[in-house]
């Protein structure tokens, strides 16, 4: 849980950064999940002729600069989440056991029910980043989860339904964000209204309302996390280094508020009135996603932002 004074800075500053929250035994568990879904990929991309039969030493980051490489996509066989364009039948997503016990984390959700109370529901809006070196980045690639990420509030990239929900983002660093690599940086002190967004390279604040030389940079080791409040402006720095950086961003709100996506499924983390409604099954998780998906190829695409470019502040 956390303490007085973390709670008040959270409140004031709009964001903390806490050290040492997930433990090195369910990363590793993580790690080793997603190696598995990246060699059943490779191996179907070898199948297919897109690739050659990989290097004996091949590590999973070589798989992945090399995938990336002969765009072989990765990114969203890997991602916790439907994408936000046209939804098929055999759209791929990964949700398997230990990215459910991350979800699910105590540790997590000791520091979620700290600023919102102990009614927890895990919000569908989630995502894995796995950003390669901003060097190896192909010219056109625009893509949020893959490059660097574009000044915006969380409230803002969800729908109105949400506006007044009680939420928290956490984003978890999988390995160590630092300046170099393309760790988070946030405008502190800047939650308390929402601000125009225009559809950008992503769904990013209009320029006339981000400081960037207020900006602060928010280093964090592997294991650790950084809390948001959904107002608070945020975007993260271009990977400079030779190396990849890995993180997850989960969201929470109060159980029974709209989550901003309502045609992606939720469930409910958490519950001292109700803990027989808490879900403790990664594959009902897992077949929650699948029953959305074969729903949503069937119906007309659902666009999951408000802002359009004939916007105030976006012409």
């Amino acid at each position: 849980m956390l303490n007085a004074a973390q709670i008040a800075s959270f409140e004031s500053q709009g964001f903390l950064v806490l050290e040492n929250v997930v433990p090195k035994s369910l990363r590793h568990r993580i790690e080793v999940e997603y190696s598995e879904v990246l060699d059943d990929l490779y191996a179907s991309w070898v199948a297919k002729g897109f690739l050659p039969e990989p290097l004996e030493d091949m590590s999973f980051w070589d798989k992945l600069r090399h995938a990336y490489e002969e765009n072989c996509d990765w990114f969203q066989p890997m991602d916790i989440s439907l994408p936000g364009d046209r939804i098929e039948a055999d759209t791929p997503m990964h949700f398997g056991p230990a990215v459910f016990d991350l979800v699910t984390c105590p540790q997590i959700l000791d520091v979620v029910q700290s600023l919102i109370g102990p009614e927890i529901t895990s919000n569908p809006i989630q995502h894995i980043r796995i950003k390669p070196p901003a060097p190896a980045l192909k010219k056109e690639e625009i893509r949020a989860h893959i490059t660097q990420t574009d000044w915006h509030q969380d409230r803002g990239v969800g729908l109105e339904e949400a506006d007044q929900t009680d939420m928290i983002t956490v984003w978890i660093a999988m390995t160590d964000a630092t300046v170099d690599n393309g760790c988070l940086q946030v405008l502190p002190r800047a939650h308390d209204k929402l601000l125009p967004h225009c559809p950008k390279t992503q769904t990013a604040i209009a320029d006339a309302f981000v400081d960037i030389e207020a900006a602060q940079p928010l280093p964090v080791r592997a294991g650790g996390i950084v809390l948001f409040h959904p107002l608070t402006p945020h975007a993260s720095r271009p990977n400079g280094t030779r190396d990849f950086r890995w993180s997850f961003d989960l969201r929470y709100n109060v159980t029974g508020q709209p989550t901003g996506r309502a045609h992606f499924p939720e469930f409910v983390a958490r519950s001292a009135v109700r803990p027989g409604e808490v879900l403790t099954d990664w594959r009902i998780w897992r077949q929650k996603w699948a029953d959305a998906r074969k729903e949503l190829a069937r119906q007309p695409h659902i666009p999951i932002h408000r802002w359009q470019s004939d916007a105030p502040f976006c012409a």
